[in-house]
């Protein structure tokens, strides 16, 4: 009887201890849950102060809208944000109510077995039963082992308590833990309806800004037919300067080519004239051999035989995919551009995206548009900077204001609309150099466009400049 709950006993304390031992792990994406909420909380704050400032220093416009529905969107994934932390709380919950169900289970029957241990210890509390149970032994070997068996029982009655002990406290703990990821819930159900509120609010916003823009669509239309026209301009005055950069550079390989094969035709020239005097001296050497023989002896044709010049094999090069990476320079440029794409630094210090890349509308309006590139709006004179290095290919002027085009290799970056420019054409600059400054709006704001290129080919900034 004895033997039988010892065993028992134990399987049940090995059980409560690897319970008990098991780290209580929260969700490795939790905190990162909560450091991005943080984020986008902070991005919605600054775009909420840009935005009342420059709803009380100019009229409705293309700016306002996009940084509401910028703002809308943050909003949303703000509230996605909070639905995956009530799905992670509600899983540790759930975690927490089994682990508790199987705490109290395996508590009841750690105390029924501690009740039954105590009636048998009290039915058997003489201490004749014990000694008849050690001197009934058959040899005095099994009269030590049954000594040390009561011992162990007494040790395992002792242990019993306290593992019973143990279980109560882990238990306690489990529900006050449970508590704490119920009021957590609460506390992210709460922030959860402000998102919702704060989403209505900015929808109203929105209606209110499109209502706004309704009443001005002629004059944004104008304004937008004047950036295209702009645009238009840009755009030949850019396809002009990288076609002749294109031709400048596929001049510059051909002539490098033909100073190549100049020089590999000489070495051939050269080579081809040493065979030949070597073969005249051996034609001298061999004649000579010959006059000392016999007229009977044969002659050696291997030895008399001319010599041929082996003429070496012109290497065929591979056709680079692009001209302006047929150098080692422009190579090395062009794979390190595209090694940074998505963590290039913006052209501007502070600003916002007014307009994106390729085509657009204007929501509850006739406007329509195609951006070649993305159209920034920041602070009135503020500094434009280069992305990446490069080297100034060409400065020119598109209705009384400056662009500025840079050649990184097979890559081409334009900075277009500023009101001076701070460096020359062909000089090479390093990223984060001042270019010039961004020129003022009919707002009083300041803007730019921002053009990004792969030869002739208009690619999205956004996708390379690195998040805000």
């Amino acid at each position: 009887m004895l033997k039988r709950m010892f065993t028992c006993f134990l399987l049940l304390v090995v059980s409560v201890a690897v319970l008990a031992q098991q780290p209580q792990q929260q969700p490795g994406s939790s905190e990162e849950l909560k450091r991005k909420q943080a984020e986008i909380q902070h991005e919605i704050d600054d775009l909420r102060t840009t935005l009342k400032a420059t709803k009380k220093n100019t009229k409705a416009g293309l700016l306002q809208l996009a940084m509401v529905q910028k703002k809308l969107r943050l909003r949303e994934q703000a509230i996605g944000n909070i639905n995956q932390q009530i799905n992670i709380i509600e899983g540790t919950i759930g975690k927490s109510r089994n682990e508790i169900g199987r705490l109290k289970t395996e508590l009841d029957t750690l105390k029924d077995q501690y009740a039954n241990n105590i009636v048998y210890a009290y039915k058997n509390r003489s201490n004749y039963d014990f000694l008849n149970f050690i001197f009934s032994a058959a040899s005095f070997n099994d009269a030590l082992r049954r000594v040390q068996y009561l011992r162990a029982y007494r040790l395992y009655r002792e242990e019993q308590a306290s593992t019973i002990k143990n279980t109560q406290v882990l238990l306690q703990d489990k529900i006050a833990g449970l508590e704490s990821s119920r009021k957590e819930k609460d506390a992210v159900l709460q922030k959860q309806e402000k998102q919702k509120i704060e989403l209505e609010d900015e929808k109203k916003e929105k209606r209110e800004i499109l209502s706004k823009l309704k009443d001005r669509e002629k004059e944004i239309s104008k304004e937008l037919t004047s950036k295209q026209k702009a645009d238009l301009k840009l755009k030949v005055a850019i396809r002009a300067a990288i076609d002749r950069e294109i031709k400048i550079a596929r001049e510059k390989a051909m002539a490098e080519a033909r100073i190549r094969e100049a020089a590999e035709a000489k070495a051939r020239e050269e080579a081809r004239a040493r065979d030949e005097a070597k073969a005249k001296e051996r034609e001298k050497e061999n004649a000579e051999a010959n006059a000392k023989k016999p007229a009977t002896e044969p002659t050696n044709p291997a030895t008399t035989a001319p010599v041929t010049a082996v003429v070496p094999k012109k290497e065929v090069k591979k056709e680079s995919a692009s001209v302006f990476e047929s150098t080692p320079e422009g190579s090395r440029i062009s794979g390190s551009f595209e090694s940074n794409r998505g963590r290039l630094p913006w052209p501007i210090e502070k600003g916002e995206v007014k307009i994106h890349f390729g085509t657009y509308s204007i929501e509850g309006t006739k406007l329509r548009g195609n951006n070649p590139g993305i159209t920034l709006a920041t602070e009135a004179g503020a500094v434009v900077k280069a992305v990446f290095e490069g080297e100034v290919s060409r400065i020119f002027d598109i209705d009384g204001n400056w662009s500025v085009l840079i050649r990184h290799g097979k890559y081409f970056t334009v900075y277009s609309n500023l009101s001076s420019v701070s460096v020359s054409k062909d000089q090479k600059v390093s990223a984060g150099q001042m270019l010039g400054r961004a020129a003022v709006n009919d707002e009083g704001n300041g803007e730019i466009e921002f053009l990004l290129m792969q030869e002739n080919r208009n690619l999205d900034p956004e996708s390379w400049i690195r998040r805000r």
